[in-house]
């Protein structure tokens, strides 16, 4: 009840000061229409108090402060000396008054609905990307178990099923050896083969699951990555950063980690690099992650349809709400840096 009044109180006092200063501006034009006399009429200054009461009040108040403004113009005339007064330039003045303040009615009606309009479709707008935003993490949250299922099943059945053939195999090589068989290389091939199976099985599984990241965090999952491309390419790839850097939302490290693995492959594959370096630093204001390379370099002008890995690593900074940077690291190679701002204050990190 209290608000009710007092938003009672505030209209009322908004509708008087309205009725105030349409009746004062008519006051001054009548009166600086009777000092100038009645040759120089000023029909047309009337129009702004009778715009003001039509388009913060109503076509009634309009027309009754029209009503008001030819009282006061014929006041101002006869004031002034004016030898006759014509009922037809009166009723003129009036019509013009009238349909100036229902055009302006109209118009204010108009731009009413449109605004209307507008904000509808800016909140529709703003629930589909709401939306929008939530299918998104579902799918990145629904993408990250499949991972996780799969780097596991990887791990778990498949490598030790490698891992049964690969000694079966050993002990028949053992045994061909022991009685001197020709096919005891044949055999040493197959045991070969299927421990480069294991192995690929490995990495296989390191890039779909990575159990570091939940458990140590971030910089280990990052190290760990580093570590894994020196062994696997045989190419220098190194971690710069703080020993422990906790990030506490765990979705967030999640993406930073696939932008930077998306970042290294897509140094290995497409800009033939020899060294990759990792880095990820944090400040009061911004978390910032920055993959760079010596490869061949970024074009200058990127093409129209971007690649896969790009698209992924835009994604996922969008996911993170971070900002996403691709650009040439000076004369030669490629730097990705990947930025999440700090300063709104959000507890992500």
């Amino acid at each position: 009840m209290g608000r009710l009044r007092r938003l009672s109180h505030w209209i009322l006092y908004r509708k008087g000061a309205l009725i105030a200063v349409c009746i004062l501006l008519v006051a001054v034009v009548g009166y600086i229409d009777y000092v100038t006399g009645y040759e120089r009429p000023l029909l047309l200054f009337y129009l702004l108090p009778i715009s003001l009461a039509v388009w913060f009040g109503s076509l009634l108040f309009g027309l009754s402060v029209a009503v008001i403004a030819i009282v006061a113009w014929m006041w101002s005339d006869l004031a002034a000396g004016i030898p006759a007064l014509g009922f037809w330039n009166v009723g003129m003045a009036f019509a013009s008054f009238a349909l100036f303040a229902g055009m302006l009615s109209k118009l204010r009606t108009l731009v009413r609905e449109l605004d209307r309009r507008v904000l509808e479709r800016t909140a529709a707008l703003q629930r589909e990307v709401a939306e929008r935003q939530r299918l998104d993490q579902e799918i990145a949250q629904v993408a990250d178990r499949e991972r996780h299922r799969l780097g596991q099943e990887l791990h778990d059945s498949l490598g030790q099923h490698l891992t049964g053939t690969a000694l079966a195999a050993q002990v028949l090589k053992e045994k061909l050896a022991l009685r001197s068989a020709s096919e005891t290389a044949e055999a040493e091939k197959v045991v070969r083969y299927v421990e480069q199976g294991i192995d690929l099985t490995r990495n296989l599984a390191r890039g779909f699951f990575s159990p570091e990241l939940d458990a140590d965090g971030l910089t280990v999952a990052l190290q760990g990555l580093a570590e894994n491309i020196t062994e696997r390419f045989g190419i220098d790839c190194v971690f710069e950063g703080e020993e422990s850097l906790p990030i506490r939302d765990s979705a967030i490290a999640t993406q930073l980690y696939r932008i930077a693995q998306e970042a290294v492959a897509n140094s290995i594959k497409h800009a033939a690099a020899q060294r990759i370096t990792i880095q990820l630093a944090m400040n009061p204001s911004a978390l910032s992650l920055a993959i760079s390379d010596d490869g061949i370099g970024f074009p200058d002008r990127l093409p129209r349809s971007e690649g896969l890995g790009l698209q992924l690593m835009r994604h996922g900074a969008s996911l993170a709400g971070a900002s996403l940077d691709v650009r040439r690291n000076g004369q030669r190679g490629t730097i990705v840096t990947c930025k999440l701002n700090l300063q709104d204050g959000t507890d992500r990190v």
